[in-house]
């Protein structure tokens, strides 16, 4: 891989970075199909940047492109776990229409996926990281017909252990990357961008990269990390229970170390666009796939319908068209919407079959945002760490800019005012000075099942009904699940 340093030494490639949004192209960068650089890392929540107000994390660079870019303030993870998520973002569609409504299940190929998309418009698509959506074992070879059309793949399904991390390229052959994986990721990244560059193809490129940290274990960050918080004191969340507060301390410490790994990864991604002249035309992501409850009501991970878990950031730079402007939008951005407003801005043809909404002239400034919107949360059958026997329920709610509310099998379950309180101590439901407000709430959750077409059902049933095998331990709760598309591509409704 070119060093950049090196790169900028050589003339003419110095004089390409100076004039040309991508490689040896004259065209107009207002003019072309955008570049998409979609960075996102896996339990991140919304409130722990500085750009949010969190003044103990060191998150320069992502700090810095948000005061470029349209923030959406009030993004969520519809369905805040790991292969849910990632079902969703590339296919824009629920998890009970695409299936995967639980974590280790297999994306059916049948599916339009947002890859399938943007190579048919002429895009060069790659996958970097973490995929989470095969379903056939974590250490498995992802064969290029179970990718989903990502052509560029430097991937493995799943893994924690980042200084010892394999993935796979195109062959069965696993390899390891060389230290803390997001690092090494990073630079091959940078790698495939320098590439671009150099090459005459005009044609634009799609490139997700997708880290494993800071989701736990919190304290395997590279020691020059860790060492930023061994002796820095912590604030913690109002809404962590008194008795947590020791190991809460030391696990923010480690969960930041890692968010500090990342943030000068994501520096040393937008000063390799610059270096290479992709920046103007190339629309950059940075987002996280769900939060972490992080000791927040005595609460660890995610699945939960509280902010820790459902918030994420979300931040969008577009120079050529957005001129580096920043500008907050609170109408909640959900994990559906995502596909369509990346392949509205891409200008390219969207599924009829999306469920999301295309969001891209709200990010453009040509449609005001619908600030009375209501983003669509749910937990479709509680499993492993928020388990049943952890306190796990299925639920259904909504969140707006302001409220939050769900409900649980038995009915109303929880009501929240964000605004007058934002760490979501006092729980309104049920309160006669509020039934206006969570009957009005209550209808626009029943408008939502209905669009979607959810029964709101036990999780058991609907497992059952999406023809999934389940294997219950008394320590977690473990799906077994054969690659069956025939239960996958139909919606486990039918």
């Amino acid at each position: 891989m070119i060093n950049r340093r090196q790169f900028l030494k050589t003339t003419a490639a110095a004089s390409i970075a100076a004039t040309l949004p991508s490689g040896c192209s004259k065209a107009d960068p207002k003019t072309m199909k955008p570049n998409i650089l979609y960075i996102f890392s896996d339990q991140w929540r919304q409130s722990d940047h500085g750009y949010t107000g969190n003044t103990d994390v060191i998150t320069p660079n992502i700090d810095r492109l948000a005061s470029q870019s349209v923030n959406f303030t009030h993004a969520v993870s519809g369905i805040p776990v790991c292969c849910p998520h990632r079902a969703t973002l590339i296919t824009g569609k629920y998890p009970l229409t695409h299936g995967l409504y639980l974590n280790d299940l297999s994306l059916a190929p049948e599916h339009r996926s947002i890859a399938h998309c943007l190579n048919d418009a002429g895009y060069n698509t790659g996958w970097i990281g973490k995929w989470h959506i095969d379903g056939q074992g974590r250490t498995e070879f992802t064969p290029p017909e179970r990718r989903q059309g990502f052509q560029y793949w430097r991937t493995l399904e799943c893994t924690h252990n980042y200084n010892e991390s394999p993935y796979y390229g195109d062959s069965p052959e696993k390899k390891f990357w060389k230290g803390y994986d997001a690092i090494e990721q990073t630079k091959d990244a940078q790698g495939y961008l320098e590439r671009h560059a150099q090459s005459d193809s005009e044609s634009p490129f799609a490139l997700f990269i997708s880290w494993g940290p800071p989701h736990a274990p919190y304290h395997t960050a590279p020691e020059k990390y860790k060492k930023l918080y061994a002796d820095k004191d912590i604030t913690l969340r109002k809404n962590v229970p008194e008795e947590e507060r020791e190991i809460a301390i030391k696990d923010y410490k480690g969960y930041y170390a890692h968010m500090t790994a990342l943030d000068d990864c994501l520096g040393d991604l937008l000063k390799t666009l610059d270096d290479t002249g992709l920046s103007e035309n190339t629309i950059v992501v940075y987002t996280s796939d769900h939060g972490d409850m992080l000791h927040s009501r005595g609460a660890m991970k995610k699945q939960q319908p509280w902010d820790e878990s459902l918030r994420i950031p979300f931040l969008l730079r577009w120079p050529a068209k957005l001129k580096n402007q920043p500008r907050n939008i609170s109408m909640p951005l959900d994990t559906p919407d995502i596909m369509p407003t990346l392949l509205g801005l891409a200008n390219t043809a969207i599924p009829e079959e999306v469920e999301g909404n295309d969001r891209s002239s709200v990010v453009l400034g040509t449609e005001k945002p619908d600030t009375d919107h209501a983003a669509l949360i749910t937990c479709p059958s509680p499993f492993g760490q928020w388990s049943r026997d952890k306190g796990g329920r299925e639920y259904r709610g909504v969140r707006t800019t302001r409220f939050t509310y769900c409900r649980d099998l038995n009915g109303p379950w929880l009501l929240y005012d964000n605004e007058a309180d934002p760490f979501q101590m006092d729980n309104l439901v049920n309160n006669p000075d509020h039934a206006a407000l969570q009957e009005q709430l209550d209808d626009r959750l029943n408008e939502l099942l209905k669009k979607t077409g959810d029964e709101f059902l036990p999780g058991p049933e609907l497992i059952a009904r999406s023809g999934y095998l389940v294997k219950t331990s008394t320590e977690t709760v473990d799906y077994n699940i054969p690659f069956n598309p025939a239960n996958i591509t139909k919606s486990p409704l039918a």
